[in-house]
């Protein structure tokens, strides 16, 4: 059988052997167009049923002189025997099939030799599970070949009907039949297997198939197999291993490119040059033919946006009802919620709190489901960056030392980003975004990718300062160590001497003062005597201790836990977990339903699994803690920041100095990561919107501003996440052919669910608390190297480390020669290294400049 490759049946008749690519032998291509040339050949035959057809075929041979009655009616009685077909079984079908004997078994399997064709479908038909393999809207073609003593000739028929008919039992699953060729002849010649073979590998074709659909006469049928011919390539006898099976590639040329009328050796630098084209058009300016084109017109760009995102607003949310969407929201939401508390902790400590971790949750909550409601792309996730956070750092030093009211210098500089960028969607700035190329997407893709990367290792190391690794711990030494709380004064150890050796006389306890260097347990004592100036305190924990104003003493008193050596494993694990569970689609484990299932919660998996080691384990590893109480981090602010007060008048004129810095920052960081979320590749249907993201950047600055919250900008990293968890694949898949990548779900529906859940998260603390924080940095991880594996770059890169004879057969390898590409790469990472060195220093203030 054929969909895309071929299949055979193994011997022994039980299973089907692994889709191949269809190795042909050169002379049974000769002999079909022979068959083609001399046999009957109907065209557009009008029939029912089969029988009908095999009459009408029989009557209309170009020989029917030879053909008597009595040899007819043999024809016709064999090839209206019912054919043995091989239908697929599932594991419980083998397991209920073992509990028969082999005898029963065969019988079972196999059907009476002397059936007749039924003209309804068979059971084994309907139930057969092949059925999900074939692409909806096929038809079935049927190649009947054999060898048969009662002929001296050769007898040859290829019937295209007019209109698709299901033939009963015929065929292995119920389809509407449309093609038939049949191939009778006496023994003496054994090709004629062969001959079916070719012949169903041409009706396999894609350019075959629209000449057979469309011949009007038989010497249509062979010039199209003429064309076939003229793409064939041979491999030499000798060379290779005929009875080998070539597993199908992972990726076919279009028929498009196959009808390039270009010399085969020429046609790779033609093919390559318009690809290369295509390329640059793809991933400099996508879909520049009309998003990015000036109107002249004052917000011309954006009614032009608004205009082509209106009729798909309805089906934003209507798209949005799939499982897969589900995955997305929780996954993307424990992302940005990690986010948000990494980076408001950060803000709290730069600006002395007076925008912290529930400043953070609030504002992502509203900036994301504002944005989200009304943006021209929905998938975009927005959040804080870092040179954000260097700015608002260096701004709060300049307003302290000037005595300079921050929030309200802020507002200003807030306000007048809003206006300059209206000012940018009015003038159609966004047209920019056209010169745009793979230079500089890379370079920044691979920047933010390597800070997620960065950023979690780092955070991962900071546990051995909160949980120290315990070095100098010696098993042997356990009976040494020991750790008890003093409730004494250390301004008071002559007293407590003197007080140890009276009151041991009385009581006779082992009591040891703060002087002293190893210390014992109090035998058998559970509380200390209220009149004990020196009081050694038992079933006191450390927290209870120092809250008494006591003081811990003993060799073991800094010992913890391993908390950073399980931290560290579930950090890769859940890395590790992260990847291999999103490669599981495209595994041969399970089912395709139960690989897609998996693959597309893989992360949500990830962190349950990881979760229940750690709630297994039952280590005091950092959790995930949200705020609990809606109120400022900063009592001495509010929630609406005034204009006028605080500050000099003039402050809201030196505001646009600092605003033009931030507006550039906002405008590269916006428009690069809209760049890269609108490639071609991706297959966009409802369209960009970069004047409309832009405006509504710029307003949600005046609120944050006015509200004291974050400024947000989109998230480059955790927005191609948000998208890659929403890839949409073709359902069915011929055996051998990897699903077809159809685009991505766009809708808007994750994007506002994570949101809500962002704002609600408030009330969620008791639940979020079970979480680890390194589960969630194992995720950044992934969300980081997911991002860096996406861009060529990194490909690049490893042919610097790949001798020429081991590199792989990139397309660009062919044309472009590799010191070319080699100094391409280089200068590509010395620019990175500079944004990297730029972004870790004060001046990354300049950083939009310097991209």
């Amino acid at each position: 059988r054929w969909i895309k490759f071929e299949e055979k049946v193994e011997d022994g008749g039980e299973r089907w052997s692994a889709p191949h690519v269809p190795a042909l032998p050169l002379h049974s291509l000769f002999q079909l167009r022979t068959c083609l040339q001399k046999g009957t050949v109907l065209l557009d035959l009008d029939a029912s049923s089969f029988k009908e057809i095999i009459d009408k075929v029989l009557s209309g041979h170009p020989e029917e002189a030879e053909l008597q009655p009595a040899l007819r009616e043999r024809l016709t009685v064999l090839l209206l025997l019912q054919p043995q077909h091989q239908p697929m079984k599932s594991l419980l079908q083998l397991l209920t099939e073992l509990t028969f004997s082999p005898c029963q078994e065969k019988a079972k399997s196999r059907s009476d030799p002397g059936a007749q064709l039924s003209k309804t479908p068979l059971k084994e038909q309907l139930r057969n599970r092949f059925r999900k393999k074939v692409p909806s809207g096929a038809e079935a073609a049927h190649v009947s070949v054999g060898e048969v003593e009662f002929l001296e000739k050769p007898f040859t028929a290829f019937i295209r009907l007019r209109h698709g008919v299901s033939l009963g039992s015929l065929a292995e699953v119920v389809l509407p039949s449309r093609f038939l060729f049949i191939l009778l002849g006496p023994p003496k010649v054994k090709a004629y297997h062969e001959v079916g073979r070719a012949m169903a590998t041409l009706l396999m074709d894609e350019l075959f198939q629209r000449v057979a659909r469309q011949a009007e006469h038989q010497e249509d049928l062979i010039t199209g197999l003429e064309t076939f011919l003229d793409e064939l390539i041979v491999l030499p006898p000798g060379k290779w291993d005929p009875s080998a099976r070539i597993p199908p590639p992972s990726s076919l040329p279009s028929p498009c490119r196959r009808t390039a009328v270009d010399p085969p050796d020429q046609q790779p630098h033609g093919n390559w040059d318009m690809a290369a084209a295509g390329d640059r058009d793809s991933l400099g300016h996508p879909r520049s033919g009309e998003e990015l084109e000036r109107t002249g017109r004052l917000f011309g760009g954006l009614l032009r946006d608004i205009r082509r995102k209106a009729p798909w607003y309805r089906s934003d949310f209507s798209d949005a009802l799939h499982p897969q969407c589900l995955s997305a929201v929780l996954y993307i939401y424990l992302v940005t919620v990690t986010n948000a508390i990494t980076f408001g902790g950060m803000l709290g400590d730069a600006t002395a709190n007076m925008q912290g971790v529930l400043e953070s949750f609030l504002g992502t909550a509203f900036a994301g489901f504002i944005f989200c409601l009304f943006s021209g792309q929905p998938l975009t996730i927005l959040s804080s960056t870092g040179p954000m956070l260097v700015f608002e750092r260096l701004l709060f030093s300049f307003s302290q030392d000037h005595s300079l009211d921050y929030l309200e210098f802020r507002l200003w500089i807030g306000l007048w980003v809003a206006f300059f960028g209206v000012v940018l969607v009015a003038t159609e700035a966004s047209h920019l975004v056209r010169h745009f190329t793979r230079f500089t997407e890379e370079g920044f893709c691979a920047l933010i990718s390597l800070i997620f990367i960065y950023d979690s290792l780092k955070k991962m190391l900071s546990l051995a300062d909160a949980f120290p690794i315990n070095w100098q711990y010696r098993l042997d030494n356990v009976t040494s160590y020991s750790c008890t709380c003093n409730l004494s004064s250390p301004g008071e150890p002559k007293s407590c001497k003197w007080m140890g050796r009276w009151w041991r006389k009385l009581f006779n306890p082992i009591l040891t003062c703060p002087t002293t260097s190893h210390l014992l347990p109090l035998p058998s004592m559970q509380s200390v005597h209220p009149y004990s100036p020196c009081s050694k305190a038992e079933g006191l924990s450390k927290t209870q201790c120092l809250d008494r104003g006591g003081h811990l003493l003993g060799t073991s008193c800094q010992y913890v836990p391993d908390v950073t050596l399980i931290s560290f494993l579930l950090f890769g694990g859940t890395f590790l977990s992260c990847t291999a569970l999103k490669c599981f689609r495209s595994s041969h484990y399970f089912p395709a339903g139960v690989r897609k299932l998996v693959s597309d919660f893989a992360v949500i998996l990830a962190i349950l699994a990881s979760c229940a080691v750690d709630a297994a384990l039952g280590l005091e590893t950092p959790k995930l803690l949200v705020p609990s109480e809606l109120k400022p981090t900063n009592p001495a602010r509010g929630w609406i920041i005034l204009p006028f007060g605080a500050n000099p008048w003039w402050v809201c004129l030196l505001s646009a100095v600092p605003a033009v810095l931030v507006t550039i920052l906002i405008f590269m960081d916006q428009q690069i990561t809209a760049v890269i979320l609108n490639r071609r590749e991706y297959k966009l249907q409802k369209g960009a919107g970069f004047h409309l993201d832009l405006l509504c950047v710029s307003l949600l600055m005046a609120v944050t501003s006015v509200t004291g919250l974050p400024w947000y900008v989109s998230a480059t990293v955790i927005s191609l996440a948000h998208m890659d968890s929403l890839r949409k694949e073709s359902e069915t898949s011929a055996p051998g052919e990897h699903p077809e990548f159809l685009g991505i779900r766009e809708q808007r529906l994750t994007g506002l669910a994570v949101f809500v859940l962002m704002g609600v998260s408030v009330f969620m603390a008791p639940v979020l608390k079970h979480i680890p924080m390194p589960v969630l940095y194992g995720v950044f991880l992934h969300m980081g190297v997911a991002a860096l594996n996406s861009i060529q770059l990194l490909d690049r890169v490893q042919l610097l480390l790949i001798p020429a004879k081991h590199q792989p057969d990139l397309p660009y390898l062919r044309h472009v020669p590799l010191r070319r590409v080699h100094l391409f790469t280089a200068i590509q990472l010395l620019c990175l290294a500079l944004l990297w060195v730029l972004k870790s220093t004060t001046a990354a203030i300049i950083f939009p400049l310097m991209v």
